[in-house]
């Protein structure tokens, strides 16, 4: 478990990065651009991995319904979305608020699907996560 949480917080980390990275891209160019050559770099060393690891030829893959390669398109939204936002609210209220739409996005599915949880905790959580949003978006 303490592995997981582990690669967790470092998968958190380098979103946090890359969503300043981008950020900083499109401050020079726009948010589309720099989502273009995001996902053109990812793509090139995605392709890199899948070829060293021959993971890239997995049988099956065609086998999943059509709807569950949309989402790169959702991927390409996100992050563009990611870029044009840290320039205008910052990089705390952009992951603040991404981790909101997260969890609310994840209640909502738990619920539809009868996932056995606390959705009063859940909810209080999330309700919490959007107040926080509003302190720090406070100006003194």
């Amino acid at each position: 478990m303490m592995v997981s949480i582990f690669f967790a917080a470092i998968a958190g980390v380098l979103i946090g990065l890359s969503r300043q990275l981008n950020g900083r891209l499109s401050l020079t160019t726009t948010a589309l651009v720099a989502s273009f050559w995001n996902h053109i770099v990812g793509f090139a060393v995605l392709t890199i991995l899948g070829l060293a690891y021959g993971e890239l030829s997995r049988p099956g893959v065609f086998e999943a319904p059509l709807y569950t390669f949309f989402g790169g398109t959702l991927g390409v939204i996100f992050v563009a979305s990611g870029s044009w936002l840290i320039a205008r609210i910052g990089a705390t209220a952009t992951a603040i608020l991404i981790i909101a739409g997260q969890m609310g996005t994840g209640l909502i599915l738990d619920i539809l699907h009868g996932t056995e949880m606390s959705y009063s905790f859940t909810g209080l959580g999330l309700a919490m996560i959007l107040g926080g949003v509003a302190l720090i978006q406070r100006r003194d």
